[in-house]
This record gives C-alpha cells, structure tokens and sequence, in this order.
C-alpha cells in the first residue's frame, strides 16, 4: 500500500520543481529488457516491439496522483491516435507498484478520458520491478525508448495536449503516422468474451469466446501489429462458450490483435502474444 508521504512528496515534486525524470539512465542509454502482463492478461516485452521498429512511450503513475489523473486523458488521446499500438508507437501505463489490477482499472475507468485507454500494468502485471529499474523522480513521468533500446527522452513535461508529446517526439527526430483505430471496438463486453490460452502463445492459441447469444454470420480477423490480416475466416457463435483453435506455428514472435465482427457491424477487440 503507498504511503501518504509518498502521494505528497510526489506532488510537491511536480508542482514545484517540475523535474519528474528517469534516474537510473541517462538519454542515449540502453534500457533493459522487462516483459509485463497487463490488467486484462497480454503480454508486453519491451524488446519484442523495439526489434518490429516501434518506438514505447512509458507512463509511470499511481492511482491517487492528481498530476497523473490530469494528464491520462492525454496520454489515451496519443494512444488512439497513433493507432491503438498498432502503429509507429506503443504507449504503456506502467504502475509504480503500489496498485492492483483492480485499482489500476477503476483508475483507468475514472481518469482514462474517452479515447481508447493504453494498455495498463498493475503490481500484479510486474509493474513495479520496471518501475524500480528507470527510477523515477516523481509521477507522472512520460519518458521514450526508441528502437534501438535506449533512453531518447526522459521526461516529457510538461503535458497540457497531444502536442506535448508530439513536440517531444519531433525533438529527438521520431514523427509517427497517425494511424485511426477500429471503430464500434468493446472491450470485455457483456455481449461477448475474448479469452486467449495459452498467452504467450507459441505453436498454437485457444481462442475462447463466451457469447451471451447465438451469433450468425460473425467473422474473426487476426492483425498483425503493422495492421496486415493474418487470419480471417467466418464463425457462428453459439450462447456460452465455443473455442477456436489457431495455429501460430508461422506467426513471428509479437503482438496481434483479434477482431471478433458481430453481423451488426460491432467489433470486439482483444490481444495475445507470441513468444518463442
């Protein structure tokens, strides 16, 4: 459980000094690898998505930090408009240890903003070991990776607008391609349940999806992370739980996003990895 003090100290920190920062690399340094599991079960190896070209932006926070509820609607604006870390950029919210997931998504829920929310990393998700080894100064701290696994930016701040970012990103040579993200996407919807086992996938995953009616004529899309279909076939969903199981033995390691198309046109978006 964080202490007070903490909430305090990190406030002050931002208030007035407005030094909130990476400690333990400096710009130009190379960062070590982590591998964290997010709020809703996917995997994320840092240099899984650095190898494919993309650039990670971080968002070190805890739940009761005004600055970081203030500035999280921003940081989900980058987040969609970049593609949902289906483009140049992959933005992560990582905990500084000190919340559960069930903290970390009711902060989510209430500070997220209404554009699509970033990946998330709890306690529980190994949040706080990645947070030990950059060491920030205070929270928020916005700090950028490039591909080639270093520090290019330690601390984006202050952050009033998407521009904020961007002006970061321009500053270090990084101009990424806004990329639009699916519509009508819902995310652990009552209606439907994307399950993925095992995740990280290797060989093959089990694609499960409890539906809360029969579903004639949906289809499922599998996307890479550069938006290539590298699966699509149509089902008929009955109510309860059917299974798919999809080979990934020609899949390269990396992020792919599922697309489940109801025939109404709704689509239920989830993620899996794949490992080797």
């Amino acid at each position: 459980m964080k202490k007070p003090l903490l909430t305090l100290l990190a406030s002050v920190a931002i208030t007035i000094s407005g030094t909130a920062q990476i400690q333990n690399y400096t710009v130009g340094q190379t960062i070590t690898d982590f591998t964290v599991t997010d709020t809703y079960g996917t995997v994320h190896n840092l240099y899984t998505y650095t190898a494919q070209g993309k650039w990670v932006i971080l968002d070190f926070f805890f739940d009761t930090c005004p600055p970081c509820q203030s500035t999280s609607p921003i940081f989900s604006e980058l987040h969609e408009k970049y593609g949902c870390n289906g483009g140049d950029i992959i933005c992560i919210a990582m905990n500084n240890g000190s919340d559960n997931d069930a903290e970390v998504i009711a902060y989510e829920n209430n500070y997220g903003g209404t554009s699509v929310h970033p990946p998330a990393i709890s306690s529980q998700g190994g949040a706080g070991a990645v947070d030990t080894d950059l060491n920030p100064a205070a929270y928020p701290t916005y700090c950028l990776i490039g591909p080639d696994n270093t520090l290019k930016h330690a601390d984006i701040w202050p952050v009033s607008s998407i521009t904020s970012f961007e002006n970061a990103f321009a500053s270090v040579g990084f101009s990424p391609i806004v990329m639009s993200c699916a519509t009508g996407i819902s995310d652990n919807s009552n209606q439907l349940e994307i399950n993925f086992y095992p995740n990280p996938a290797n060989d093959f995953v089990n694609i499960g999806l409890n539906a809360a009616s029969d579903q004639n004529d949906a289809t499922m899309n599998v996307y890479n992370v550069l938006g290539e279909v590298v699966y699509s076939s149509k089902i008929n969903l009955l109510t309860g739980t059917n299974q798919i199981q999809l080979s990934t033995s020609d899949y390269s390691n990396g992020q792919y996003i599922t697309h489940i198309i109801l025939s109404d046109g709704t689509i239920y978006r989830s993620d899996f990895q794949v490992i080797r």
